[in-house]
């Protein structure tokens, strides 16, 4: 059997091709085929057309592949990647240098740093079962060196931390020296304010035209009058607070409360956002956004949670002062610390060491309706009217250094529990408080060493399903009377009826007048 030309160049075009085919499978190492690795080659080697070919084209194969393999690394390299976790990370990443002229610290200023041992507390706590982890304690801890650093404080402690719905608070408490850190509250008036106020002056012509026609009746209501702010490092102002969302970003100041915000944030149960300028939209009305919300919340936990073993803390000699009106206290040094197991077992032996909030939003009482002798000698009938008027009973709140088991329960429910943090080891163990009323506040005490810390929402246990308040009922515009109210239009006949006795009465009045002409003229 002949084979012909036609059928060679046939078998030699399909041999091409399945050999063609082979050589562009890819590799499974790389993603390189030898059909387009060795036309890459040849293009190379007649582009730069080196001596002695042969022998560098081993050398030349394998810069071309790395040349290949290196832009595609290249090119994943180069991607930006811009994570909220590596965001973090290059923030927290200064917590971990230190600064050149930190290197010549003497060891003097290292002893009188107000820098809490945070570790230690960690520790503590560690045992009791409460804390936020070893890792984000140790970059707390780093946080506040940075704190006390930039700022001129006293004394600093880690307060604790207040979840939010979208982000976090990690709150220092601080305490300045003396004569710095002053808050400084302005009170000039700003534009958006002046526009607000000249906005119905535009309208002064028409309002004064409605009301000559048909005069409003004016407001008796008297609003109460305000309660002052307590002054700073007094009361509930005694502390400054800072916040951070995370360790390594910046801490910002919380501002200083005030009794109406510490009064509507009793009423109202908010979650936070994690955000201080957001707005805080309740009922009542809250006098301030979440920074002062946090400020409020911060120190209402305060007061009801932060504790201390009895005899830790006593009062200075101060001879003829109310234990009531005290508020100031100092470290016994003869305090030798209580037993575990009757610390966890009495609560007489924990106490308060925060003043309580009176109902007034203050920590001591004030009489808000007393004037000033100003006001007094310009209206003499007010002052009359003051004399006659019963003053107010002042309110007094438990003193400093209440015992625990003085705290009144709420539907049942003890406001504190007591436990020993091992059973197993008594002789390392620590007594644990925790407190129900306010869930995520904790205490412990181990001889001579006391802590508290919180960490939660920053919501009040009430005992029972919230109810919000209700919105009180609309005042009446006008009082209701004959000559505002509406009469009813009369019928046909009642119409008729009316205009006949009138022409009866005027027929009357007009006879009575012609017989008093005649009397006249007769006389």
């Amino acid at each position: 059997m002949e084979v012909t030309d036609e059928a060679l160049n046939n078998e030699r075009l399909q041999a091409a091709a399945r050999f063609k085919a082979f050589m562009m499978k890819n590799s499974t190492k790389t993603n390189l085929n030898l059909y387009e690795h060795l036309v890459r080659l040849l293009t190379k080697v007649m582009d730069e057309r080196p001596e002695n070919a042969v022998d560098v084209i081993e050398d030349m194969s394998r810069e071309l592949k790395a040349s290949i393999l290196q832009e595609k690394q290249d090119t994943l390299r180069d991607s930006a990647c811009s994570s909220a976790a590596l965001l973090l990370a290059e923030q927290q990443k200064a917590l971990f240098t230190r600064a050149a002229g930190d290197e010549g610290d003497r060891e003097e200023d290292l002893v009188e740093s107000p820098l809490p041992n945070v570790a230690e507390l960690a520790f503590f706590f560690e045992q009791a079962g409460v804390g936020l982890g070893r890792e984000e304690m140790h970059r707390v801890f780093l946080a506040l060196k940075q704190l006390v650093d930039s700022q001129c404080l006293l004394r600093c402690r880690f307060w604790g931390k207040i979840f939010g719905t979208h982000s976090n608070y990690l709150v220092a408490e601080g305490e300045f020296r003396e004569g710095e850190g002053e808050e400084e509250e302005g009170t000039e008036q700003t534009h958006e304010d002046e526009e607000r106020e000249e906005e119905p002056r535009e309208d002064k012509d028409e309002t004064e035209l409605v009301e000559a026609a048909d005069p409003p009746p004016k407001s008796t209501y008297k609003p109460p009058p305000p309660v002052p702010k307590e002054e700073n490092h007094t009361g509930v102002n005694k502390y400054t607070y800072f916040v951070c969302q995370e360790p390594g970003m910046p801490w910002v100041r919380l501002p200083m409360v005030s009794p109406a915000q510490i009064t509507v944030a009793r009423q109202i149960r908010r979650f936070f956002t994690g955000r201080l300028d957001a707005p805080v939209v309740s009922y009542p009305p809250f006098p301030g956004n979440e920074a002062n919300f946090l400020r409020a919340q911060i120190a209402r936990i305060s007061a009801g949670t932060h504790v201390s073993p009895l005899g830790f803390y006593q009062f200075g000699e101060d001879e003829g002062e109310d234990d009531g009106l005290r508020d100031s206290y100092e470290e016994n040094p003869n305090f030798e610390g209580i037993n575990v197991n009757e610390m966890a077992e009495s609560l007489n032996l924990w106490v308060h060491h925060v003043q309580h909030i009176l109902t007034q939003g203050r920590c001591v009482w004030v009489n808000v309706t007393k004037k000033s002798a100003d006001d007094v000698d310009e209206d003499a009938e007010d002052e009359e009217r003051e004399e006659e008027s019963d003053e107010p009973e002042p309110e007094v709140g438990p003193p400093l250094l209440t015992p625990l088991s003085e705290d009144s329960k709420i539907n049942d429910t003890p406001p504190w529990s007591t436990m020993v943090s091992s059973n197993l080891i008594p002789q390392f163990s620590i007594a644990v408080l925790r407190s129900n009323l306010w869930p995520g506040s904790y205490a412990y005490a181990s001889g001579r060493k006391f802590g508290n810390i919180y960490i939660g929402w920053g919501m009040k246990y009430i005992g029972e399903a919230y109810t919000p308040t209700i919105f009180p009922p609309p005042q009446n515009e006008y009082p209701s009377g004959p000559e505002i109210t509406e009469a009813l239009d009369p019928s046909v006949e009642e119409e008729q009826a009316l205009k006949a006795a009138l022409e009866e009465q005027t027929a009357a009045l007009e006879e009575t007048e012609d017989l008093e002409e005649d009397e006249e003229e007769d006389d």
